[in-house]
């Protein structure tokens, strides 16, 4: 027997066939590519948005493809609609093996302009829906043996950024409750990651767009300080969610992969 035989071929190690997805934020941007690359890999994806209109968007888009998609109106921040959700998926399709939590929010400021509603608007959307999603995730996937968990995070999460302390503070705190929960629930084989995106060329750069005095100062940001000199894709950010969902990644537990063109270094 030679080192390598047995070893998957790429396509195999990428398969999602059989698995169930559900991914919160999915009706536009990063939530919907990686929705639809997921799709691509075989999963049956359980697309949810606040805005049920781009939820039903982004399904009918994936579906006419030919690939597995239902649609769900879901607002993150209710604990119980969160909940059921999950729950919902569960019955409905008897599984849950990759949870993407990747809603959420981004509110500009140092700390004499954000108040105490920002924060707190910021800490529900950034960490504590996660945690809710999460929780009411790991006891299917406990029950089933493993799954995948995904937390959006951001690059924001493992530096510092000027002028955003509600974006930055509770992206660091999604870091670490990542790490924390990958560290509780690796002998359930439950992985936990913190997906860490720089800049993508989406409506959410609403806030750095704002704080850098518009969008002429943020792509002069972009082409100043990023080492690639540009915004990220949502497909190339999907590609790194598949990379975590599937069996490319069984060995990877309580990581912040981060992909932002290099800004971080």
């Amino acid at each position: 027997m030679t080192r390598y035989q047995g070893l998957k071929t790429p396509s195999e190690m990428t398969s999602l066939k059989g698995r169930v997805a559900l991914i919160t934020g999915a009706g536009s941007g990063i939530g919907r590519a990686g929705a639809f690359a997921m799709a691509q890999c075989g999963a049956h994806v359980v697309v949810t948005d606040r805005d049920e209109c781009l939820a039903r968007s982004a399904a009918k888009e994936i579906t006419s493809e030919g690939y597995l998609c239902s649609a769900l109106q879901l607002d993150v921040s209710d604990d119980a609609a969160l909940e059921a959700a999950i729950f919902e998926t569960v019955a409905e399709h008897g599984r849950l093996d990759i949870l993407h939590s990747h809603a959420g929010l981004q509110i500009e400021g140092m700390l004499e302009k954000v108040v105490a509603d920002d924060m707190d608007a910021s800490w529900n959307l950034n960490v504590r829906a996660h945690f809710v999603a999460a929780r009411a995730a790991v006891k299917p996937m406990k029950k089933q043996g493993g799954g995948s968990i995904i937390i959006t995070a951001s690059n924001s999460g493992i530096q510092y950024d000027s002028e955003m302390i509600a974006y930055a503070t509770t992206k660091h705190a999604a870091v670490s409750m990542t790490r924390q929960m990958a560290a509780d629930y690796a002998s359930d084989n439950i992985r936990f990651n913190a997906l860490c995106p720089g800049f993508v060329d989406t409506p959410f750069n609403e806030g750095f767009e704002m704080q850098m005095g518009g969008r002429e100062g943020l792509e002069r940001y972009i082409s100043e300080s990023i080492p690639m000199a540009r915004f990220g894709t949502p497909s190339e950010i999907a590609d790194a969610i598949v990379f975590l969902a599937s069996d490319m990644s069984t060995f990877v537990t309580g990581h912040a992969l981060v992909v932002d063109g290099g800004e971080c270094i």
